[in-house]
């Protein structure tokens, strides 16, 4: 039997209890230590997760994860990220044309690797949003002139986004990513983008402290 004491997204305290379980003592003990390593590393990313959405409340800036999650547990640790208050990027290569740096040098060009992007929807019958990986600010011009959903500012310096905000003037969503940590993802924040994608969410986060007691009879 299985008393729970909260939900999932709850804020919990140091000592608190988060749940109650009643029935025999042996598949309980044999059930332990993987449940709390479930349990530990899932509520360890919802809890890094909403460290840094609190830190940009002050805007409109949304938090997102990105698919460096542990294999075989991507569905469970994107969900931990949306219990934190982030939001999912992409869950596989088959919901968004990320164009990123090497397509880009294989393609040859920006406009040319979103030139075959829609080649490829128009071919296969297939549609999605297309996203550019831009560097500079020239690729940014570049990318705001194609038939594209978003772009991506990589490892940007804030002086750099802030201009990338400037050259767009809210045309077409754009996300910043990149080494962004929580001492500078307010300050990301505060350039005017609309995403900040963080790989960390999931690959960094300290495991959640959380242990199974006994009470006596």
């Amino acid at each position: 039997v299985v008393e729970m004491n909260c939900q999932d997204g709850d804020r919990v305290n140091a000592g608190q209890i988060v749940l109650f379980l009643r029935g025999l003592a042996v598949p309980i003990l044999t059930a332990e230590r993987t449940a709390l390593n479930f349990l530990g590393r899932l509520s360890g990313i919802a809890t890094q997760t909403r460290r840094f959405v609190d830190a940009v409340s002050m805007s409109s800036c949304r938090i997102l994860d990105t698919r460096k999650t542990t294999p075989g547990w991507r569905l469970l640790e994107k969900y931990a990220v949306r219990c934190g208050g982030g939001e999912n990027h992409r869950m596989g290569l088959y919901d968004m044309f990320l164009i990123k740096e090497n397509h880009i040098a294989g393609a040859g060009g920006i406009t040319e690797a979103v030139r075959r992007c829609l080649d490829f929807q128009t071919q296969r019958h297939f549609h999605a949003p297309i996203e550019v990986e831009t560097t500079t600010i020239e690729q940014v011009r570049e990318a705001l002139e194609l038939p594209i959903q978003r772009i991506m500012l990589d490892n940007m310096s804030l002086a750099e986004l802030s201009a990338a905000v400037s050259v767009v003037q809210g045309r077409i969503p754009l996300e910043a990513s990149g080494n962004i940590t929580l001492a500078t993802v307010s300050q990301v924040a505060a350039t005017g983008v609309d995403y900040i994608s963080i790989g960390a969410l999931t690959h960094s986060a300290p495991n959640f402290d959380v242990s199974l007691l006994f009470e006596s009879a």
